[in-house]
């Protein structure tokens, strides 16, 4: 299983435009053959930080995601909405 984490940071001003790309992704990903997971979290403490944790079946099911219209679509949406490069980690868990 591989699992991601994606931090992205909106622009001042552009939080609301981007909450509404990254919702939108969601459901079409996590109907994706080998997503077990895909969440969206809001920074409580900063209202420009956005995270979204998934869990993949394994390294093809992860890679295949990033090759959907969905995600092109919400690439595309959200490249004027960031204020930084998305920081994307992926992890294999330990125990």
């Amino acid at each position: 299983m591989i699992r991601i984490m994606a931090r992205l940071t909106a622009r001042a001003g552009s939080e609301a435009a981007l909450r509404l790309v990254l919702q939108e992704l969601c459901g079409p990903s996590r109907g994706e053959a080998g997503c077990l997971s895909y969440e969206l979290f809001h920074n409580q403490d900063d209202a420009r930080e956005f995270v979204t944790l998934e869990r993949w079946a394994d390294q093809a099911a992860a890679d295949a995601h990033l090759a959907t219209p969905h995600v092109a679509r919400a690439i595309a949406q959200a490249g004027e909405l960031l204020a930084q490069q998305p920081l994307i980690h992926r992890f294999r868990q330990v125990t």
